[in-house]
């Protein structure tokens, strides 16, 4: 049977099959969509599906309701019950702890490489594809590729923001700067300059108000589309990384022009401001010009009284870059009917039911039906250039398929706090290779050294015979 429309323009797109695959589905065939699967005699009896999710109340209950319209549609499907959790680091710590994988659930993709070294999951192209969903043409090229892996589409993208620039628009007005004869984004500007962010940041900042002028936070995913954008990498491979890669002259060049603005006192907010309250808590208060952030902070920012906020893309040093906060929908390897699970899934991306979440204003729809629509736009309500979520995916830069980020960026966080926060004459040379160092214990971390007077191959403990120990020295220990 000659391949899907969808299923082709994954294959072709993407670039993550096969060269077998690819010949196959690179073709100028229509499209030929595979029926709506209907029980046969070897679908197994299936009363009740598990579906796994997390996220705020609001979000949570817009998944009930998804969850409850499916199960009234009909008594000759299984029912669904929603699992929930606060965030996907509780769900995943669930998991790990014993917890039974939802037969449907969502998923970060920074947890893509745990998913995939403890087969939770099972890949969804050739299930999506069969029930006729053209997910090739409603999702793009960006989107599919952050779930992509083993030459399959391992989960299907549901939500994808792309970091961007939250601003106070009585603190930072563009028109006034431009009358001052500042450089400012024009009216209708989808980018800017990273000249034109610090002008923004001078603007804010008002002494005499106690207003500063941007905060960028000392984290990895905070200063990676700065340097991305300025030509250098955060790791020292896109694959297989065995360091992070800030001291390479790219990333060093790239930090030197950002942190000349992150660095300014008189545009920044100071230690003494930073303990007392957030980032965040500034800037709800009209305190702080910008800050960076995710779809996520929109519902809240908008019950701010008198805040007036929009958006802008991530400043430009050299190229658009930026990170992601990704979420995909899987399915579990082990679910109790993969056909029936399948179908509930392709419910669940469905406009409708996307839509039924969207609404809530905290996700942005990988689905391009919903994230074209207004009903994610949300015309009249801020942010005002809400489209910039949906243009500014395809500036996101991913990180390789890693388990064990947290445990970088905790190994570097004072470094990089030193970095970003710390006074005086900034030594960048070895700040950025005592950064490298440190992930590189990580990543990385040296084989296990043999102990005095053994012989080379012996394991500790092993005597020369072979009896001994059944431990392995040549195993990194277990992370």
């Amino acid at each position: 049977m000659r391949a899907s429309r969808g299923r082709r323009v994954l294959l072709c797109a993407v670039g993550v099959v096969t060269l077998a695959l690819s010949a196959a589905a690179c073709t100028d065939d229509g499209p030929e969509p595979g029926p709506t699967p209907t029980k046969t005699a070897t679908t197994p009896t299936v009363d009740q599906l598990t579906f796994g999710v997390y996220g705020p109340d609001a979000e949570i209950a817009a998944y009930q309701a998804t969850v409850d319209a499916w199960n009234a549609a009909g008594e000759d499907r299984p029912k669904v019950k929603l699992r929930t959790w606060p965030d996907h680091a509780a769900m995943r710590a669930a998991i790990d702890g014993g917890a039974e994988v939802p037969d449907v659930f969502l998923a970060s993709r920074s947890d893509l490489r745990w998913l995939l070294d403890e087969r939770h999951n099972q890949p969804v192209d050739e299930l999506l594809d069969a029930r006729g969903v053209e997910f090739g043409d409603g999702y793009s090229r960006d989107a599919l590729q952050a779930f992509s892996a083993n030459d399959r589409l391992q989960c299907i993208p549901y939500s994808v923001s792309p970091m961007v620039i939250y601003y106070n628009r009585d603190l930072v007005n563009f028109k006034r700067m431009d009358r001052r004869g500042m450089d400012a984004p024009g009216p209708d500007a989808s980018s800017w300059s990273f000249d034109q962010f610090a002008a923004a940041a001078d603007f804010a900042a008002r002494p005499g108000r106690g207003t500063k002028g941007v905060h960028i936070g000392a984290t990895l995913s905070g200063l990676a589309p700065f340097i991305t954008s300025g030509g250098g990498s955060l790791f020292d491979d896109g694959n297989d990384p065995t360091s992070l890669a800030f001291s390479s002259d790219g990333s060093r060049s790239a930090l030197g022009r950002t942190l000349e603005l992150l660095r300014n006192p008189q545009l920044t907010l100071d230690d003494e401001q930073l303990a007392e309250a957030s980032p965040l808590t500034w800037f709800e208060r009209g305190q702080l010009g910008m800050i960076a952030g995710y779809r996520s902070l929109v519902p809240q920012l908008r019950q701010v009284k008198g805040l007036d906020f929009d958006i802008m893309p991530m400043p430009v040093l050299d190229s658009s870059s930026t990170v992601g906060d990704i979420t995909g929908m899987c399915l579990s390897r082990t679910a109790a009917s993969t056909g029936l699970a399948a179908d509930f899934l392709v419910n669940e991306i469905s406009a409708d039911a996307v839509s039924e979440v969207t609404r809530t204003g905290y996700i942005a729809p990988a689905n391009l039906e919903v994230a074209l629509s207004d009903t994610f736009l949300q015309p009249g309500r801020m942010p005002q250039n809400a489209s910039i979520f949906t243009t500014a995916v395809r500036s996101i830069v991913l990180p390789p398929l890693i388990d064990g980020l947290g445990r970088v960026e905790a190994a570097v966080q004072p470094s990089l706090e030193q970095l970003v926060y710390g006074v005086g004459v900034l030594d960048l040379e070895a700040i950025t290779d005592q950064i490298d160092e440190a992930s590189r214990a990580v990543l990385s971390p040296p084989e296990p050294s043999e102990s005095p007077g053994e012989s080379p191959g012996e394991s500790p403990g092993e005597s020369p015979s072979g009896s001994g120990s059944d431990s392995d020295a040549s195993e990194s220990p277990a992370e």
